[in-house]
């Protein structure tokens, strides 16, 4: 039996947050880099769940929840949110110093500490962004597509006029997908690429 699509469910935060680091470096299991296996999740999971759970998708087999896409619809208005709502209380749980500088954890603490912002030219024409990331026993069978077109639709219907996403130069199939999916560079950085699309 193939995996299915469905709406992420309360409760299946854990299971996200696992996908999130079994992926997390340049879509290979990251899980080994990383001393606190919740990190990189607080970062690239939780946010979404809070603030947009209606746009949470999950792929499922026999075996349980294998894959996600989680997006917003509006990039400026989730930054302004987690700067009051989700950041301050990561901050007091993880200072600055908490891990060994330059280690992977501290490069995650940095980003709690220092967010991102997207680039006002990119969030003009496409305000909505997302994340993707599928166990590698659910890909190659049509799931990140399918996970992919429902959160698109959904966009969409939000009226988000288009969508971008960023991605490492090292993930060659994701961003293969991407193309695949639509999707067309729009900056280049040194280790990066911001990718994006109308909807």
């Amino acid at each position: 039996m193939g995996a299915k699509i469905r709406s992420y469910q309360p409760g299946e935060e854990r299971a996200l947050y696992d996908i999130c680091l079994l992926t997390g470096d340049s879509g290979e299991d990251a899980s080994g880099l990383y001393q606190d296996p919740l990190l990189v999740g607080e970062v690239y999971v939780g946010p979404y769940l809070r603030f947009a759970p209606a746009h949470a998708w999950v792929g499922v087999d026999a075996a349980g929840v294998a894959g996600y896409v989680l997006g917003v619809p509006d990039t400026p208005a989730f930054e302004t949110w987690c700067e009051q709502a989700w950041w301050p209380a990561l901050r007091a749980r993880y200072p600055q110093s908490s891990f060994r500088a330059g280690s992977p954890d501290d490069r995650i603490v940095r980003l709690i500490h220092g967010p991102p912002t997207a680039s006002p030219d990119v969030v003009e024409r496409y305000p909505a962004h997302l994340h993707i990331d599928l166990l590698p026993r659910i890909q190659g069978q049509g799931v990140g597509r399918g996970l992919m077109t429902t959160l698109l639709a959904g966009l969409a219907a939000a009226g988000a006029p288009g969508v971008h996403l960023g991605v490492s130069k090292a993930n060659q199939r994701a961003i293969g997908f991407y193309r695949r999916m639509g999707f067309t560079d729009v900056h280049t950085y040194t280790d990066s690429l911001v990718m994006a699309r109308v909807l």
